[in-house]
Formats: C-alpha cells, structure tokens, sequence
C-alpha cells in the first residue's frame, strides 16, 4: 500500500509540471572528545584566563549546553558515550565486551565510513582480541590504546603497532593532521562519522614549541589553546571541503578536571610531567566524583544550517544521549536487544524541543549508585566506593538533596524542607539500585 501511494505521488508531481523532493542527503558527524577538560576551562564557559576562540565561536554559531553530563573517569565515559549505556552494563570500567554495539557499527550498518582517532581506552589499554577499535566497527584506528599516565603513548594504525614517543606536546597536531586525512580522503556523496579522542589534558600535559608560553593559563592554558587550535583546522577543512553544512560537530570532555592531591602530584613532578590543573568552574568536587564538578562537561554542539545559533540549553543532556540521537538524524537503527541509557535528543538538538528527552540522569562511580538527578533536584545517597584521587569524599551518611538550579555548586542540603522530593527520587534511586546491583567488572 505504500509503495502504491508513493508511486501515485511521484505521477501526481509529474503531472501537475513540478519534480518530486530529492532525497534528503544523510548528515556527517564529528565528535571531538577532550580529556580531563572542566566545565569552566572555556572561555565560553567563563574561564577568565584561557584563550579558546575557536571553542567560543562555535558556541557562538551554535548551541551551549549548560547540563551536559559524562562520566567521572576517562574508560568508563568512553565506553558510555560509544553504547549509550552505563558503564556498569557494558564491563564496567576501561573494557567495553566485544558483543556491546556501538556508534561505529550502527552507523557503519547504514553506509557511514567510520574512524576513530585518538585514545581509544575501551580494551584495558591492551591489544586485546574483539576490542580494538577495527573490531568495535571503525573502519579506521589511529591512536593510542590508554592513556599517558607514564609520559608515553604507544600509537597504533588499525591492527599495526607503531613507535612510542614521550612528546605530548606532538600528539594534539598529529591527531589533527591524521582527522583532516581522513575527511580529505571521503567519497562525495558518502556519509562519515569521525571520532576525535584528544589525550590532552590528561596528567601529563604537553603543548608544542609554536603554543608554549603563549597564554596567560601556564602550560595547562597553553596546551587547551593548541587544542582550541587545531580544532578549528577540523572546523576549517569541513568548510574547504563543502561538508560543513550537512555536519554536527560535538565538542566536550570525558569528565570533570584532574583534581591534585600532593600525592598525585609528587608522583607526575618523579616523572618530570605537568599535572593538568583543570578548572570546574566553581562547582563541587572533580574528576573520579559524583559531585558536579567530576561529570558536569563543557559542550558545545555546531551545525549551520542545522543547530541553531547562540542558543544555550540547560535541558539535561549526557553523552549517553549520542548514540541514540546520532541514529535518529542518521536514519539508522539503534540495537533493540538490550537496555539503552541514553534517549533521542534530535529535537533539542535542533532547537524544536527546548526542554530535551531526558529528565533523569544516575551518577555512578565503579558501578556503585551515588546519586540521581530529576529536573532540578538531585538527590545524594549514602556511598562506600571512590576514585582514590577524587577530591571531596567525605562521607554522606544520610540523603542529602540539593537544588541545581538555585545552587549548582552543591553548598545547601535542602533535603528536611522537601520530604517529598527526597521519598521520589529515593524510589528512583532505589529502582536503579536494584537494577544495577548484579552489575560487577568484566574481565576479557
């Protein structure tokens, strides 16, 4: 019966002198990941000392978000943002199981070259069998498979292990030099998702001779200034190429700044590194936290023609949402055989829906539930489980509940004047509480 109505629309269009609609051309998609970069490190974020003109003009051209959440560690948000699901579901930590689906393969299925480039940090920051990026659906692998922690990355291109280097101040130019390979070498007329997972600003930082002592942000505000850089070479060669108007570009971070215990930091000074001193722009706590200072990320979303312009958005948005929501645009089919965390956020995307599909956000750290927001109000719950480098780990020995919108820097518990709101979002929690609670650390 469809086929016939379709059939009847086109003779109709003939018939009356005019050609039917063409084919609406599927989008391209960019998605820079930063590493360790806080939510008020921008200067479209406030930050009175870094110099980001290129993250700034895409805020302008686009749309800020203002509650946009990760996760609080490097693995498990990667792992996230790939699925859109918890990390809990997909192995719990820095490996995400070989029979989880991810953006790459739902995408590829629907005729997208795919590429990752960067830090991959989903295989135990190992050569793994079925967790490498070409076997996770990336067409492409150029990149590291963990992190800098010691001062060095290992780079590998698809299955074939390269050099190791301890210049961190090399990798954000030659990841960028590789992204721009790749859109220069797509089909016209094929669509492309690209995966830019930038290793810096974590721990050991590194900025290039041309970028050193170039900011007022020591180091640190000299490395974020590179990487403003040469995201703008991203930014410039879509529109060299004629793509920039059929692409989404996501810019944000995998969670909140590197807090610095002296420990930590004694430890980075032994190897002769930078400890990257992110800013969280006044909100509570850091990387590794549930408070909003650990996944509470910049993000910036930019698409002429079809994101809207210097729009900002509190709507709660995490990167749970990508999966779904990049499927949605892409006319693609997100896996239906298992629980997705993250919703279709198309709508607020392009400024249709102002409020967004999510109004409930889990705040997990190493699969124990610590909190849960609705709307405005989250509600922190007893814990027992941390990140040993998280700052702000004093106990919560009873339900504390904390209004964001009116104090987002979690100051004020305001949990005896709203009995209410504390018994509802105490039965979300312990919903998800029992869900979860089988959810344990895989091992490959």
């Amino acid at each position: 019966m469809t086929r016939l109505v379709l059939i009847g629309c086109a003779l109709l269009s003939v018939a009356c002198g005019t050609s039917p609609e063409p084919a609406q051309e599927r989008p391209n998609f960019v998605i820079v990941f930063l590493d360790d970069v806080g939510y008020g490190d921008l200067g479209c974020y406030g930050s009175p000392k870094n110099n980001t003109p290129r993250f700034d003009r895409m805020a302008r051209e686009g749309t800020r978000f203002t509650s946009f959440y990760a996760q609080t560690v490097c693995g498990p948000s990667r792992g996230a943002l790939m699925t859109g699901r918890y990390p809990g579901r997909v192995g719990g930590g820095w490996a995400v199981r070989p029979d989880e689906t991810t953006i790459a393969e739902v995408l590829g299925e629907a005729g997208y070259a795919t590429a990752v480039i960067g830090k991959w940090d989903m295989s135990r920051r190992r050569p793994l069998q079925g967790m490498l990026p070409n076997d996770q659906g990336f067409d492409y692998f150029f990149g590291t498979l963990g992190a800098n922690d010691n001062g060095t990355v290992t780079f590998w291109r698809d299955m074939q292990q390269l050099e190791t280097t301890d210049d961190m101040g090399s990798l954000t130019k030659r990841y960028t030099d590789e992204a721009v390979g790749f859109l220069r070498r797509q089909q016209k007329g094929k669509p492309f998702f690209l995966y830019l997972a930038h290793t810096m600003l974590h721990v050991v930082i590194g900025a290039s001779p041309e970028f050193v002592g170039t900011t007022d942000g020591d180091l640190y505000g000299d490395t974020l200034a590179e990487v403003d850089h040469h995201t703008g070479r991203v930014l410039d060669e879509l529109e060299a190429l004629g793509l920039s108007d059929n692409t989404y570009v996501l810019l944000t971070s995998d969670n909140g700044p590197w807090s610095q215990p002296e420990r930590v930091e004694r430890y980075f000074e032994s190897h002769g590194g930078h400890l990257a001193t992110g800013d969280s722009g006044g909100l509570r706590g850091a990387k590794g936290s549930s408070w909003e200072g650990g996944v509470r990320v910049p993000a910036v979303l930019w698409g002429p023609g079809h994101v809207p312009a210097g729009r900002e958005s509190s709507a709660i948005v995490s990167t749970l949402d990508v999966m779904p929501t990049l499927a949605a645009l892409a006319g693609a089919m997100p896996p239906e055989d298992r629980v997705l965390d993250g919703v279709d956020q198309s709508a607020l995307w392009h400024g249709e829906d102002g409020s967004g599909a999510r109004d409930t956000f889990h705040y997990f750290v190493r699969m124990e539930l610590h909190a849960v927001r609705r709307g405005k109000w989250k509600l922190a719950m007893p814990r027992e489980r941390f990140h040993g480098y998280a700052p702000d780990v004093r106990a919560v020995e009873r339900p504390q509940l904390y209004d964001l919108q009116a104090d987002v820097n979690e100051t004020t518990d305001v949990a005896s004047q709203n009995p209410a709101i504390v018994a509802e979002l105490g039965g979300l929690y312990e919903q998800m509480r029992a869900e979860s609670a089988d959810w344990a650390p895989w091992e490959p």
